[in-house]
């Protein structure tokens, strides 16, 4: 079972969970590293590209190339 959990880590990469975690033996894990300021760079890209993908995904010939998906059974 997969399992995510919360954890802050100090500039000498001290790993503290938020919450205690009960485990059933010992385990392994992968560590994501998450940046905590805000990437301005990123949201402004992110803003500026959209009304640009926005005219090519709002075409007829896109509406045509992924009908076959409305096809497909519901997960």
């Amino acid at each position: 079972m997969l399992q995510t959990v919360e954890v802050t880590i100090d500039e000498k990469g001290r790993v503290k969970t938020l919450e205690p975690i009960k485990l059933p033996k010992r385990s392994r894990g992968l560590l994501t590293i998450l940046n905590d300021e805000d990437d301005d760079e990123n949201v402004n890209l992110a803003a500026l590209s959209e009304a640009v993908l926005a005219r090519d995904w709002l075409r007829p010939e896109e509406d045509e190339a992924w009908a076959h998906l409305g096809e497909l059974p519901s997960l």
